[in-house]
């Protein structure tokens, strides 16, 4: 059932979860996920980490650690939802300006929805663009940020070359994503849930599995904790470390540009 990893030399590109697609087919095809759920992001992220991603995303900010300051300029890569840049403002006292960058226009919608509704035009601004050609100067941004995003990129290695060039010097770079569980008995359980219950669940619930499917073949794929951290380095970044939630479940990890 589980397919090998990629490793940090690549392979994402041609991976459609576990179908083998040409290089220039991937995107469209995430793309139509993403259209897809983009109503139910939160309820697919629930069902996908059992609700933990909550407490994730919650770790990720804290980590982040945004100043009380104006001025500080944090890029939120595949973040449509504005799941983390409302994180990230809140936590900085509303004085952080947050640009929300997706490539899929339904989710950026969702996101403009909720900004409004919270009152954050203001501190957040949404941009449809590719995260392989972000449309910003060099030395843009105080921090880059990307949670469950960048293993629907099809060339990572593209996209953290452009996290590095948009980030100012001291800039951090930080990426939560669905990684290798390292806890005995837990794999397995975990393994049985994803490939046994989310695809139903999703159908149930939305009336269409596929994406479902796709989005847990697509976790068994990315790359494991150590060579996704060996990418990062690749791309320029130093002090590179992670951290594991519920057993390897969700890594987060974090890089500098000094």
């Amino acid at each position: 059932m589980t397919e090998q990893r990629t490793t940090a030399a690549g392979g994402m590109q041609t991976s459609y979860g576990f179908r083998q697609v040409a290089d220039d087919e991937k995107q469209p095809l995430v793309d139509s996920v993403f259209h897809r759920v983009a109503n139910r992001y939160d309820l697919m992220n629930d069902l996908m980490s059992a609700g933990l991603h909550r407490l994730w995303k919650d770790a990720m900010v804290a980590w982040l650690n945004p100043p009380r300051r104006a001025g500080w300029k944090v890029l939120d890569v595949a973040g449509g939802t504005g799941d983390i840049a409302f994180r990230i403002v809140d936590a900085s006292g509303g004085n952080a300006s947050a640009t929300v960058l997706d490539i899929n226009g339904s989710m950026l919608a969702v996101g403009r929805e909720r900004a409004a509704r919270r009152r954050l035009e203001a501190n957040v601004d949404f941009v449809e663009a590719n995260a392989e050609e972000l449309p910003f100067p060099d030395e843009t941004f105080d921090a880059y940020t990307i949670a469950f995003g960048i293993r629907n990129v099809p060339h990572i290695d593209v996209a953290l070359a452009e996290a590095f060039r948009v980030l100012k010097p001291g800039g951090r770079f930080l990426c939560l994503e669905f990684s290798e569980v390292d806890m005995p008995l837990l794999d397995k359980v975990y393994e049985q849930w994803s490939f046994k219950a989310i695809p139903p669940i999703g159908k149930m619930v939305t009336g269409d599995a596929e994406p479902y499917a796709y989005l847990v073949e697509s976790i068994r794929k990315f790359p494991n904790q150590a060579n996704f951290a060996e990418m990062i380095r690749r791309a320029g970044f130093e002090r590179v470390t992670f951290r594991n939630y519920s057993g390897g479940i969700a890594a987060l990890h974090s890089g500098w540009k000094l």
